[in-house]
């Protein structure tokens, strides 16, 4: 905040009752002529005894068709004919204008045309205007010079703490940059179709609408204006007639449309309106209706443009959807992490879904034990607190697999650690090659394959002829490959004369 503050005004204190409200003749509009020159000049005077030669526009706004910001009608360009381009083009977030340029702006706010915005000079200097003709100018520096011209030009300047117009962008929570992370998932959802339009909000009030396809994604991307908003949609409706025909029975919405050309344009209606929209949007090729509260309007995913290096230097922010939140939980796990959570629930194909502070992570049955299991339900229970690794964090996908088994030692090692070692186990499956054998004595315990050339006595036919699921069998660990979780068994050789000094009970 700007140690010096001034508010501008063309109202004589003296002209106010014991409340503080103007009481004199002075009308709350641009006279077009020397009072509005004046204040050019006041504002033109602080912009030089502060050393500014550019200003940055902030946060500009441009009016709605339905919405009046003043005492006047907004203009359909806001009253920037002549300076912006009709799209205006150059009228955005950081946008770069001399202090001439910047002076026309402040005209244009001063005739209350609909368009406003902040200019500003990072902490150096800044001008806002303000309802009913006031103008707030701060400054890094005293500006006695600029004073004493205001009071020349008739004006009254007084000073203040900090002008009300000054940004407060407070909202808690990290705001989603629209980076390469971020049109990743917006490519994955396009490939996937959960998404297929993108909103650009380029000045406050106002949006742009782009429909996706992986083969436009990276042209639309390229033209978009710096520093919008940005909110991802599902694409609309190719039954136009019928998203039409659902118009609600009263209130105010937002009515999307693509037309025959392939142009998409968007209007806020209510239901006085419906009739002619109806007749306007006839042969439309797709469409959607969308609420304008901020309660009812959910979009799929938001993100504001970052400048050209990668920094997020725009203050204003987007509504937060729940996969916004849930990308900023993302953003605090790490690869390798311990999390705790609560198992949520333990899905038919075996995944077990654990809520681990309002994300859902995800388990596979691998990584639930080192010990080999039939399903979740022998390790974990639904409602169970329990503690995992992050195995990866997919911000793309918005997924997050954990591992129980990440933070235990691994038992099969200390099996490798007995190769030769001769036990006796049940044989618990016969395939044609060979038989296969638990050695620990527990219902989870690991398995080896003795193949049908380790058994003791070569059956002509397949081993079941000659062995039983049930039976049980002294066996030689013979090698033990803990990555690809194969243990190897011998018959022949526990039964050997010289293997009795390594026999286990």
């Amino acid at each position: 905040m700007l140690p010096y503050v001034y508010r501008i005004t063309k109202y004589d204190p003296a002209d106010r009752d014991e409340r503080g409200y103007y009481t004199g003749a002075e009308e709350a509009v641009s006279d077009h002529g020397p009072v509005e020159a004046a204040y050019l000049e006041a504002v033109a005077a602080f912009a030089e005894d502060s050393g500014v030669r550019h200003l940055a526009v902030r946060e500009p706004q441009a009016p709605l068709g339905f919405v009046h910001f003043g005492s006047k009608p907004t203009a359909e360009d806001g009253g920037l004919a002549g300076l912006f381009p009709s799209d205006l083009t150059g009228f955005h977030d950081g946008a770069q204008v001399s202090v001439s340029l910047g002076l026309e702006v402040v005209r244009a706010m001063l005739r209350d045309g609909g368009a406003w915005c902040r200019l500003e000079a990072e902490d150096i200097f800044a001008v806002h205007v303000g309802w009913d003709q006031y103008v707030y100018v701060s400054s890094n520096v005293p500006c006695e010079a600029a004073l004493a011209r205001t009071r020349e030009l008739g004006l009254f300047p007084e000073p203040l703490d900090a002008s009300p117009y000054e940004a407060m962008f407070d909202e808690p929570g990290e705001q989603r940059p629209a980076d390469d992370v971020f049109w990743a998932r917006v490519r994955w959802c396009v490939a996937t179709r959960e998404a297929a339009l993108l909103e650009e909000m380029h000045i406050d009030n106002a949006s742009r609408w782009h429909r996706l396809a992986d083969s436009t994604l990276d042209a639309v991307r390229a033209r978009l204006t710096p520093r919008a908003r940005l909110a991802v949609w599902p694409d609309l409706s190719t039954d136009a007639a019928a998203v039409v025909a659902g118009l609600p029975d009263e209130g105010l919405v937002e009515f999307v449309w693509e037309d025959q050309d392939g142009w998409i344009t968007s209007t806020v209606a209510d239901e006085t309106q419906f009739t002619a929209l109806a007749a306007q949007v006839r042969g439309a090729r797709a469409a959607a209706v969308l609420p304008v509260d901020v309660d009812g309007r959910s979009p799929l995913f938001t993100a504001v443009l970052p400048d050209g290096d990668g920094v997020l230097r725009a203050r204003w922010r987007t509504e937060p959807t729940p996969s916004d939140r849930d990308w900023a939980f993302l953003q605090t796990l790490r690869r390798g992490q311990t999390v705790t959570g609560t198992v949520t629930k333990i899905a038919s194909f075996g995944v077990t879904f654990v809520d681990i502070g309002g994300f859902t992570a995800m388990i596979n049955i691998p990584e639930l034990s080192w010990r080999p299991i039939r399903h979740p339900c022998d390790v974990v229970a639904v409602g169970q607190q329990i503690t995992a690794e992050v195995l990866d964090v997919d911000l793309v996908r918005e997924r997050v697999p954990l591992s129980l088994k990440g933070l235990q030692d691994d038992p099969m090692l200390q099996i490798a650690q007995q190769v030769g070692r001769i036990v006796t186990g049940e044989v618990t499956k016969i395939v044609p090659f060979g038989v296969f054998v638990r050695i620990e004595d527990r219902a989870d315990g690991f398995e080896g394959l003795v193949h049908s050339t380790e058994l003791a006595q070569p059956p002509a036919g397949p081993p079941k002829d000659t062995v039983r699921v049930g039976d049980r069998l002294t066996v030689m660990i013979t090698d033990v490959d803990p990555t690809r979780r194969r243990i190897m068994l011998s018959h022949t050789q526990a039964r050997q004369p010289d293997a009795e000094e390594h026999r286990h009970a």
